[in-house]
């Protein structure tokens, strides 16, 4: 039988291994806020704040498109995505000083591109290309999903320039998207991972959806052993509800209609 020192130092081991480091639930977004019209030259701007990670996003618009697309009356979505020197500690040095990006850099602004074209009928949008431009001015974990969920907002804001200026009839909106990321600490099914708990996971992810909660990227890794497939529906489950959050935030920004259930 347990001792009551026993059983205390045992519910205190529990309560301890459940807290996050910011006091949050498991289930629990950071503070969000989408500040939008945040520059005033670009054609779509906002500053997304996921607690710590701040990222400003902007959109400009031209009138042409890839050599891939001419001639078809198509438009396109394309990203560029930078780790400002000051958003981490040490400093991040400028990929232009270096000569070249990185595999990271690469691969993200691919991530940012797919994912917003997957928000917009490019066929309604014309011959133009949209370009997003995620700026990290503080990192503290998932740059790329709040970039993301920023780049939705500063293509719509994109959008609604055009249409104020009789260039599109109607904003080519298909669904809102958004993203977040989830992880294994400890055991425990985190959502939404600052970096003191995205450093130390056992299986890290992050995942895009849109409004009906159809997947449009999920990237999954485990840092330490291979998992059992199991958890990837506990992984998707909690990233649900956290887009359908976040989702819920970008409309009330850009004063859409079509609220999350």
């Amino acid at each position: 039988m347990l001792t009551f020192f026993a059983l205390f130092v045992s519910f205190n081991d529990n309560i301890e291994r459940m807290r996050r480091e910011d006091g949050r639930k498991n289930d629990e977004l950071r503070q969000i806020a989408f500040t939008p019209d945040f520059g005033i030259n670009a054609d779509g701007s906002v500053l997304a704040e996921f607690g710590n990670t701040k990222v400003l996003v902007t959109a400009q618009v031209e009138d042409k498109v890839p050599p891939f697309l001419e001639g078809t009356n198509t438009g396109w979505i394309t990203s560029e995505y930078s780790l400002l020197p000051g958003s981490t500690k040490p400093r991040s040095q400028r990929e232009a000083t270096r000569g070249k990006q990185t595999g990271r850099t690469t691969e993200i602004q691919r991530l940012i591109g797919r994912s917003l074209r997957a928000a917009i009928d490019l066929n309604k949008l014309g011959s133009r290309t949209i370009t997003i431009d995620a700026d990290v001015i503080c990192a503290d974990a998932s740059t790329r999903v709040v970039s993301i969920c920023g780049g939705f907002i500063a293509v719509f804001k994109a959008l609604e320039k055009l249409k104020s200026k009789s260039l599109i009839k109607e904003i080519p909106l298909l669904e809102p998207v958004a993203a977040v990321s989830v992880g294994i600490v400890k055991g425990e099914v985190l959502l939404d991972l600052s970096y003191v708990e995205d450093s130390v996971a056992e299986i890290d992810s992050n995942i895009v959806m849109n409004q009906s909660g159809k997947i449009i990227e999920f990237q999954i890794t485990s840092e330490k052993k291979p998992f059992d497939r199991k958890l990837i529906g506990d992984l998707l489950q909690l990233a649900d509800k956290g887009i359908k959050e976040i989702i819920n935030k970008q409309l009330e920004v850009c004063k859409i209609s079509m609220p999350v259930s």
